[in-house]
């Protein structure tokens, strides 16, 4: 299948973003069914089966599939029982396990990696994206700029701007994403989607909308099956008064994904137009998967939980619940705050109650 490239002024050229979601999907099951005829393990046989480990879990990301990181994670886990020494096994089980917000194992795969003979660049880079995403991000800086000599600019930059986008530094953060996208020389639409979405979560959090929507709409031009992108561009069409138009967005993705952060969107923009008893349904499917969701990655999935019962599900006391189960999990500045947010929304509802 050709490819027709994705141009504009000034910007980077890449491969049609349909067509490349389409190639990774072969790409996925043709490393499926070399799987399903595979023999005894060889080191070539578990780097491919590293390889659709990870391509799975970018296809999960990208179109919001959560059972695509699922399965990611069990084909990382038979990896290394079948192959516990292997370094490659072992950080492609670290990476499923990150994934799912299990810093901790994630970690001890990573020590056990580097015992078995993995580049420390690269087990420097993972450890950075956990420590990172604790929010230990001065630590993370120092191993990102370690690993950096053995990284493409592109990889370099983006991962430092959202680094500093996630500190504050906003200023930086926005000079460092400016030059990560004029690094890129790769056809991939999916590193420079990714790195824009990421762009937009920045200036989202700022509370600047326009700037957000520019950059998740080249998120979502670039991709246009891009999932978090159009989430996003629906939450902003929320934010700036247009719900008919968000709920235009969300009602494919709730066909395609299940991720239950769309369905419980979709819920409260259908809210927004009134029509109440849709807006519902699909308040009592996001609550049903979330419930799902909590048992098997509470990690993952207890904060998304706490945040859909505080609004959506209109539990306060039940989001409260999973803002504490959170904090007990990971001690960051973002579960302090989760936990503040529902003690706040709690003693309101309390001095409102009759």
């Amino acid at each position: 299948m050709t490819t027709q490239p994705v141009r504009g002024d000034h910007e980077p050229v890449t491969t049609n973003g349909t067509i490349a979601l389409v190639n990774l999907s072969a790409q996925i099951d043709s490393l499926k069914a070399q799987g399903h005829r595979a023999g005894p393990a060889t080191h070539f046989a578990v780097a491919q089966s590293a390889v659709l480990v990870d391509l799975l879990t970018l296809r999960g990301h990208l179109l919001g599939r959560v059972a695509d990181y699922e399965h990611a994670a069990q084909l990382a886990e038979q990896l290394v029982r079948d192959e516990p020494e292997d370094s490659t096994a072992l950080l492609a089980r670290a990476r499923t396990r990150a994934t799912l917000h299990r810093f901790a194992e994630a970690m001890a795969d990573l020590d056990a990696a580097g015992r078995a003979g993995a580049a420390q660049a690269t087990v420097d880079g993972e450890r950075a994206a956990i420590l990172q995403a604790v929010g230990c991000y001065a630590e993370a800086q120092t191993l990102l700029r370690r690993a950096a000599p053995l990284q493409s600019d592109f990889t370099m930059l983006g991962t430092l701007a959202v680094l500093q986008a996630e500190r504050g530094e906003i200023i930086e953060a926005e000079r460092l994403f400016g030059e990560a996208r004029r690094s890129h020389r790769g056809v991939s639409p999916f590193p420079l989607a990714q790195l824009d979405f990421r762009r937009g979560v920045m200036w989202m959090r700022e509370g600047d909308q326009p700037a957000a929507r520019s950059w998740f709409d080249a998120a979502r031009r670039r991709v246009p099956g891009y999932a978090p992108a159009a989430g996003h561009l629906a939450e902003v069409d929320l934010l700036l008064g247009d719900p008919e138009a968000a709920v235009a967005r969300l009602r494919p993705l709730v066909k395609t994904s299940d991720d239950p952060e769309y369905s419980s969107q979709l819920a409260l923009t259908l809210r927004a137009v009134g029509h109440h008893q849709e807006a519902n349904s699909w308040r009592d499917c996001a609550a049903a998967r979330y419930d799902e969701l909590v048992l098997r990655h509470p990690e993952a999935y207890a904060d998304h939980a706490a945040d859909f019962w505080l609004t959506t599900g209109a539990d306060v006391d039940r989001g409260l619940q999973l803002a504490l189960q959170t904090l007990v999990m990971r001690q960051t500045a973002r579960s302090y705050a989760l936990v503040q947010r529902a003690t706040s929304v709690r003693d309101r509802m309390a001095r409102c109650a009759p």
